[in-house]
């Protein structure tokens, strides 16, 4: 059995932005301490949903750093640390750790399109530098490349590759990766409308973008399901399909970002090359964040 990080739902905490671009350390904290009274299991910082891909290094460490100090270890905090460069990478990861964090979250290379056996060999480089344990991010939606179930079995006997992130959206092959790798390989949904799918498979949680507005709704989805009560967390799921269809109407994170400044965090705009929401998009999230209860309208 690997070590498990989190049960349940983390979230894929946003980076709030100043206007003129910086990085709103007040609305963190805010948004920190709003996750953790509303029951969120862990906080993932820097990752796709944190823009991690416009961060310079020196932000990327100020921020986990922050982020660690405000969590102040009531739940664990796990690091985006992934790069199309393995040097990158394991850079990343190696000043992630000495910070202190609960764990790593490493996308698979992107635009190199590199082969499953450059795979192996790139998070195995990483894993034999590094203690703290790696959860592998599978997004190929972003990155172009996909990590298949044969890899993941591979890949599951590093003792220090405990877990992924799995986004995608193939729950056939969340099956096949299941069933090879059984205990030595945790596995969390990377999609918010596959969640209790990816729990009936035997996933662990989510790494969640709905979590950044419904942390609690999240996590009870969650323990429902770890309970046994598998009804309610269906109904759960059913429940917030239409807000998650939402908060991917554009490309994430802008949305979740906007849907933020609408319920009073003053998140700002993603960095380009994102953009803002369109008019029509707009009206749309707002009223679906009322139909919820999340705005007055």
């Amino acid at each position: 059995m690997k070590k498990i990080i989190f049960k349940g739902a983390g979230v894929a905490l946003v980076t709030p932005m100043k206007n003129n671009g910086d990085i709103n350390y007040n609305t963190l904290e805010k948004l920190i301490e709003f996750q953790i009274e509303n029951s969120t299991d862990a906080i993932i910082t820097c990752g796709t949903t944190g823009e991690s891909a416009t961060l310079s290094p020196k932000e990327h460490n100020q921020l986990i750093e922050f982020t660690l100090k405000k969590v102040k270890r009531r739940v664990p905090v796990i690091a985006g640390t992934g790069s199309n460069n393995t040097k990158t990478a394991l850079q990343l990861s190696k000043e992630a750790e000495e910070l202190g964090v609960d764990g790593l979250l490493i996308v698979t290379p992107y635009y190199n399109k590199t082969s499953q056996e450059g795979l192996i060999r790139h998070y195995n480089h990483i894993a034999d530098n590094v203690d703290t344990p790696i959860i592998l991010y599978n997004v190929p939606s972003r990155t172009g490349v996909n990590i298949s179930p044969e890899t993941y079995y591979k890949l599951s006997k590093h003792p220090n590759i405990c877990a992924t992130k799995e986004a995608n959206g193939n729950l056939s092959s969340i099956a096949k990766t299941a069933a090879l790798c059984k205990d030595n390989l945790n596995i969390y949904s990377g999609n918010d409308d596959q969640i209790v799918p990816t729990l009936s498979l035997g996933g662990i949680g989510v790494i969640s973008v709905l979590s950044n507005i419904c942390p609690k709704e999240c996590h009870k989805m969650v323990k429902k399901f770890m309970e046994g009560n598998t009804q309610s967390s269906k109904n759960l799921q059913l429940k917030y399909l239409e807000l998650i269809e939402v908060l991917f109407c554009d490309v994430n994170p802008i949305p979740v970002k906007s849907a933020l400044n609408i319920m009073g965090f003053d998140c700002g705009n993603c960095r380009m090359p994102l953009t803002t929401l369109s008019q029509s998009s707009e009206k749309y999230l707002k009223d679906v964040l009322a139909k919820y209860n999340l705005i007055q309208k």
